[in-house]
């Protein structure tokens, strides 16, 4: 695992395309899963600027999303469907075939899930996922829970999480309160996995998922530490907590190594 402590998200965009583009500029048919909301929009401009000025090519490139509201129109704007069109398809070259998005109006989500699972195993599966991770730990839709799905599934969304969406749908009574996701296992199995996370309102939940080195259902990011290829890139607000906690955890190994250097030193 890396981590990487960027000044602010601008930083953070900026680094995250840079790394994208460098995977993306090293192998043909490059299969790229990507993330949606609010962290990673700036990434995706900074992708969309480098593809204007010729320093990356998107026409071999294939996309994986992580997730989906059910039954949404995919023109709402609110859709992934739309964000994705809208903040980086339109943009870049990409061919439309090589676009891969979960559907939110299927009649059957069981078999459009194990599709979905199907066809990025039938493309060699994903060689860089983006993820972001939302206040109460989740990674795509994966919410806290006792268990965690492996596969591509349909997912009750936590109340946290309707809550953050509120803002997003003035009718609330027309938000979803369901979502269609891939589980962990299709996550864990990308080659490599880039995590954003970006403003202070993050702090906590990602000082939570580093502090104790351990894997807990309730903090489904958690489970991105057993990846041998991880990469968490943090801004300075986001990270404020995680680095107080660990400057207070190195000061107590320290003394715990050398009780009595302090007492040596005042009396030197």
């Amino acid at each position: 695992m890396e981590i990487i402590i960027a000044k602010n998200q601008e930083e953070v965009s900026k680094i995250a395309a840079s790394q994208i583009i460098k995977e993306i500029n090293k192998k043909k048919c490059f299969v790229l899963g990507l993330a949606t909301g609010d962290t990673p929009l700036d990434t995706y401009k900074e992708l969309i600027k480098a593809y204007k000025n010729g320093k990356v090519d998107f026409k071999d490139v294939k996309t994986f999303n992580l997730d989906e509201y059910l039954n949404i129109g995919k023109n709402d704007v609110n859709s992934y469907n739309y964000y994705m069109h809208h903040n980086l398809f339109d943009h870049i070259n990409i061919k439309s075939e090589n676009i891969h998005l979960l559907s939110s109006d299927s009649k059957d989500f069981r078999n459009t899930a194990i599709k979905y699972d199907k066809l990025i195993n039938e493309n060699n599966g994903i060689d860089l996922q983006i993820l972001g991770i939302g206040i109460n730990g989740h990674i795509g839709f994966n919410e806290p829970d006792n268990k965690l799905l492996l596969d591509t599934h349909i997912t009750d969304l936590a109340q946290k999480t309707l809550e953050q969406n509120s803002k997003f749908f003035p009718d609330i009574y027309k938000m979803p309160k369901q979502a269609i996701t891939m589980g962990l296992g299709t996550i864990m199995r990308a080659k490599k996995i880039l995590l954003l996370v970006t403003g202070e309102r993050k702090a906590p939940v990602i000082a939570k998922c580093l502090r104790n080195n351990e894997i807990n259902t309730d903090i489904p990011a958690s489970t991105l530490l057993l990846h041998n290829n991880l990469t968490i890139l943090l801004d300075e607000e986001a990270a404020s907590i995680y680095l107080k906690e660990k400057k207070m955890k190195e000061n107590e190994n320290f003394n715990k190594k050398y009780p009595n250097y302090k007492r040596e030193f005042n009396t030197a």
